[in-house]
């Protein structure tokens, strides 16, 4: 009987000794999953303290008291093995705890065309303030103009600025700042970023700017500011006319709604944003992801007030700023911000929001109120339908809405003629004169306004 094939009797072994590899590498790549998510669970429960050290320590620890009890009976060798998954978490979670941005706030670069005065309000916050005078004294109007930005935590956009500016040309004497914490504005403690300092600081400005009665525009977070403010019976009073633009939900029962947005956005379709992420580096990525779920604290030390807002870059809000612009327009959105203007608190931001969501409902205040109002739908929104339509519902003083066609979420954008539509549909209501669009819609259109405007359906 011929003898079997020399290398057939090596196949089995082979076999056997590629299991054993690749058994042990899994098992090393399950011990280094293991730590890391050890360490993020330590990072949650010590919300982050010292920079994110104590938890790395204590992952050290258990880690390296494991590998000593795993090889507490080999041979010395062996005894190291247990230790190379230690190493590698060890590596990767020490990432999250070395900042790679000035942990210091670095305040973004000057504007060319506009300068920043500081004023202290009453309220105790230091906010940047924007004055663009009218460019026209002949067709001066006599009341002043307050703009308030989206958000909420970030600065003013030199898109938004160059809307401003057009608006001073028809006339107004516009004035905006920038809300605590964002742009050029000083940062507060982090338990003070609330809805309600936000309105508090608004009733602040205009008494700080002592000049009767003002006309406020707010834009998305900023007309939810606008909102709540016209639900206050001591702020109402000092607003002459409000334009509510795009705006969010106004308060728990509204956040908590579900149903429709406007046409397609350019969020989907848009080319990435260049330039750096902030969400691309483990330590910033691990935190504003904690955030977000909802597991980590605005408040949490493992990074401070100060650094997330040096680290988060424009390219970051790529896909927020995409979801802004119809789908249409999603090969030429504008750059809204230079890198060295950008600035965007998102630790301050998601605080804001989740005090907005923890309010109990205003609409019994804001039924009272008979402050003139304008509510300002875009086609192509990215905000849900019944955001705009609650404040709509319960709000008396609203005597027109108008939904522009062709636009997103970002009405003035520079693109084509919208900023000089928008600047109209502001400028007739302003003025008490007829409105350029149809009043649309009203409070009675609201049910088939929703069953027919929304792109979701």
């Amino acid at each position: 009987m011929p003898s079997p094939a020399p290398h057939s009797a090596s196949r089995p072994t082979a076999l056997r000794t590629a299991v054993r590899v690749t058994r042990r590498v899994l098992a090393a790549v399950a011990a280094v999953v293991a730590l890391v998510g050890v360490f993020l669970a330590l990072i949650v429960l010590t919300n982050g303290a010292g920079s994110g050290l104590l938890a790395w320590a204590a992952t050290l620890a258990v880690a390296v008291a494991a590998a000593l009890w795993r090889g507490r009976r080999r041979a010395w060798r062996a005894r190291c093995v247990p230790f190379l998954p230690v190493v590698v978490a060890a590596a990767l979670t020490a990432s999250v705890c070395v900042p790679t941005v000035p942990t210091a706030r670095r305040v973004p670069s000057a504007l060319p065309f506009v300068t920043a005065q500081h004023w202290t309000l009453t309220t105790g916050s230091r906010v940047a303030v924007y004055h663009h005078p009218p460019a026209n004294s002949a067709a001066r109007h006599p009341v002043p103009l307050v703009y308030l930005h989206g958000g909420p935590v970030r600065g003013i956009s030199t898109r938004d600025h160059r809307f401003l500016r057009l608006l001073a040309g028809q006339g107004y004497d516009v004035y905006a700042y920038e809300q605590a914490g964002g742009g050029r504005s000083d940062l507060l403690p982090m338990d003070q970023y609330t809805i309600s300092r936000s309105v508090r600081d608004l009733d602040a400005f205009i008494g700080r700017l002592d000049k009767g009665g003002v006309d406020v525009l707010g834009f998305s977070s900023g007309a939810v500011v606008l909102t709540r403010a016209l639900a206050d019976p001591d702020v109402a009073p000092r607003v002459h006319r409000a334009v509510i633009a795009e705006p969010g939900p106004m308060d728990g029962p509204t956040a908590r709604l579900t149903g429709h947005r406007g046409l397609p956005s350019a969020r989907d379709t848009a080319p990435p944003v260049a330039g750096p992420r902030s969400t691309r580096l483990p330590r910033y990525a691990t935190a504003f992801a904690l955030m977000r779920l909802g597991l980590l604290g605005p408040d949490s030390a493992l990074v401070g007030q100060a650094e997330g807002v040096n680290a988060f870059t424009a390219a970051d809000l790529g896909s927020d700023t995409a979801s802004a612009y119809c789908a249409r327009d999603a090969h030429r959105i504008p750059e809204e911000d230079t890198a060295r203007t950008f600035s965007f608190s998102p630790a301050a931001s998601l605080r804001v929001q989740q005090t907005i969501k923890d309010s109990p409902s205003i609409a019994p205040r804001l039924r009272r109120s008979r402050t003139p109002a304008m509510l300002m739908i875009a086609e192509c929104s990215s905000q849900l339908r019944e955001w705009a339509t609650a404040i709509l519902a319960e709000t008396p003083g609203i005597r027109r809405t108008q939904y522009m066609p062709g636009v997103g979420h970002h009405m003035w954008n520079g693109l084509d003629d919208n900023d000089r539509r928008a600047a109209a549909v502001i400028d007739a209501f302003l003025q008490n004169e007829t409105a350029p669009l149809p009043n649309h819609p009203t409070r009675e259109d609201i049910p088939d306004f929703l069953r027919k405007f929304a792109g979701d359906r």
